[in-house]
């Protein structure tokens, strides 16, 4: 049996505009994770963040602080110096993740099908961006931040004159921007959970009321999607996805948990669209549905990730490493 007798620490909130749907999954974890172990807290990513970990003597951490600064690597790498071990990708995989072109980059040397893209910059004069976007992606493309999640700041154009009002309205927040070519077809995610063994989880399907965008109201608020699992694809297209998932979340140097979303046409090749190395676990969220389906559920899902953690933690020998030879320094 896992040791339970220990001190779980919950971190949530933080800078992100996704703070508050991190705490949305923070109360969800949190009722799972008194029931289990002797102290559970909920701490805020904020400046007193490490002298609460101290003051309460942390054993394991589930972070669920989305986006910049909880998903991106800073708290991973807080924590690593801190000694005190957590769920999700360490502090090379969290930060490759979040950042959607350095993801592309990894997943495109690897021979994997993705959208057609340009990175355009803020000092760059915007009818020189505009041009060299629609050059080459043509007319209708979408614009997106390259470390947020949930949707956020994302835009569509379809011509030059919307494409420069939008890449505009982008630069006024982000000193960069990726803009790829519009790919029609289903939104599909496939999670990987990686305890004991590594396992793909089923392929889900989204759908929203009149093919919406799946935005930041339709992933939080109930109601305003649907996940069908399995996805209504092909035999073929699925065991693709669920491939190119398990790829990512190697290549990408994840681990314990990930997301990968996708879009599929109706025929052909699923173009892979972004990674997530923290799904999110409110009521709405796609990964708990996918584990659930694939017979685990939320409470033993959560459970069994701070029992991995804790025994990964105990069976790191910080001495077992490559011997240091003695120097003769006078």
């Amino acid at each position: 049996m896992p040791d339970r007798n220990i001190t779980v620490a919950i971190i949530c909130g933080g800078p992100s505009p996704e703070a508050d749907v991190s705490r949305l999954s923070a109360g969800r974890i949190s009722p799972v994770l008194e029931k289990n172990y002797h102290k559970v807290v909920t701490l805020e990513l904020d400046e007193r963040l490490p002298a609460n970990l101290l003051r309460h003597r942390v054993d394991a951490v589930f972070p669920i602080a989305h986006g910049p600064v909880g998903e991106d690597g800073c708290l991973q790498g807080l924590l690593e110096v801190m000694g005190v071990p957590y769920v999700g990708s360490g502090v090379l995989g969290s930060a490759c993740a979040m950042d959607k072109v350095t993801t592309k980059r990894i997943l495109q040397a690897a021979g994997i099908s993705l959208a057609k893209d340009c990175v355009v910059n803020r000092n760059t004069p915007l009818k020189e961006c505009v041009d060299i976007c629609m050059a080459t992606l043509g007319e209708q493309v979408i614009i997106k931040p390259l470390a947020q999640g949930s949707g956020i700041g994302i835009q569509f154009a379809n011509g030059a004159g919307e494409l420069s009002k939008r890449l505009a309205s982008g630069f006024e927040k982000d000193e960069q921007l990726l803009v790829e070519t519009v790919i029609h077809g289903r939104e599909v995610t496939v999670g990987v959970l990686e305890l004991e063994t590594t396992e793909v989880l089923p392929t889900t399907e989204i759908i929203t009321p009149d093919n919406a965008w799946y935005d930041y109201t339709h992933r939080y608020t109930p109601g305003l999607s649907k996940h069908i699992i399995p996805a209504r694809i092909t035999e073929q297209q699925r065991q693709r996805v669920q491939e190119i998932a398990l790829q990512a979340h190697q290549l990408v140097r994840c681990r314990d948990i990930s997301r990968s979303d996708f879009i599929v046409p109706d025929d052909g090749e699923p173009i892979f669209c972004e990674i997530n190395n923290l799904p999110g676990m409110t009521p709405t969220s796609l990964f708990p549905d996918g584990a659930r389906h694939a017979g685990i559920d939320f409470e033993q899902l959560i459970c069994r990730l701070i029992d991995n953690v804790v025994q990964r933690h105990k069976g790191r020998d910080k001495n077992d490493y490559w011997p240091i030879p003695e120097l003769d320094i006078p």
